[in-house]
């Protein structure tokens, strides 16, 4: 089979244990099903419950397709601002399967109205979703991925690009995704010696998620499908742990970097758009 129409990886997640934050679709669920292909236990931690009148899926029909790729699954419904959701997901997944051995933190909150516009409230709620979320999710599952061979945290969120372009185009959404990646990288070092892998992943290009679909549906037709971020993700937790950890990786190059060249299989066109905080294609070459 031509690499780029495999999961690059040849390595297994079987038997492997990751908790998702947010994971009721999106790219967060394609993560979950990536891994549930490879025959991983997923835990998702999420709050739609119940069917959303404009978002599709629920916590519980996530659970149902990642057990249809081949995995197992367990559904938590709850907030992962709050200390006692967290808790009750890390517990749930070391109850039902014995430990954690990665972490993903993929929920997240966005609004990109100018300064004088954006109210307090979507103010707190990124930095409550963005930064305390991936905080609580992550300290809590520092004690189980301790005991992992192979350990990994994985973020969602951008590499740190300091162009006053995207400085000045929605300073606190930047300063939220900031956040969740100066935490990651913190964290690289502070627990270097115990080996847990802190990485972040972030797409070259929109993907084709509700939030991009609010733009309108001529960026969705320049979106890639989170497919693209499942296999980078897939590909990203299958490396040793203590030789992949520090890094603010994009999709499109570690799918590269594992011999995928040709990406045309995830759509978007011949010139998808790119993604914020990613200022220009990236040379594969």
């Amino acid at each position: 089979m031509p690499s780029e129409q495999r999961v690059p990886s040849q390595r297994t997640l079987t038997d492997r244990t990751l908790v998702v934050s947010g994971g009721s679709r999106g790219i967060g669920l394609a993560i979950a099903i990536g891994a549930a292909r490879q025959g991983a236990n997923v835990v998702l931690l999420a709050k739609t419950a119940e069917p959303h009148p404009k978002l599709p899926g629920t916590v519980h029909t996530a659970v149902a397709d990642v057990e249809a790729a081949g995995g197992k699954a367990v559904a938590v419904v709850g907030d992962v601002r709050k200390e006692e959701d967290v808790a009750r997901a890390v517990d749930t997944a070391v109850e039902h399967f014995g430990g954690i051995d990665i972490c993903v933190n993929n929920a997240s909150a966005i609004a990109t109205e100018p300064t004088e516009q954006l109210s307090a409230k979507k103010f707190d709620l990124m930095m409550d979703i963005n930064v305390r979320g991936t905080f609580l999710l992550t300290k809590a599952c520092l004690p189980h991925l301790r005991e992992s061979p192979n350990p990994h945290v994985l973020t969602l969120a951008p590499p740190l690009n300091m162009n006053p372009h995207w400085l000045g185009a929605h300073p606190a959404y930047t300063l939220s995704k900031y956040g969740m990646t100066l935490l990651s990288l913190g964290w690289a070092a502070e627990y270097a010696e115990a080996g847990i892998a802190f990485n972040c992943l972030w797409p070259e290009t929109y993907i084709a998620t509700s939030a991009v679909a609010n733009i309108g549906a001529d960026a969705l037709k320049t979106s890639r499908d989170p497919q693209i971020m499942a296999d980078a993700a897939v590909e990203v937790l299958s490396r040793p742990a203590r030789e992949t950890t520090g890094q603010c990786f994009i999709d499109s190059a570690v799918l590269a970097s594992a011999g995928v060249s040709d990406l045309s299989r995830y759509g978007g066109g011949d010139n998808p758009t790119l993604d914020i905080f990613v200022d220009k294609a990236l040379d594969k070459s």
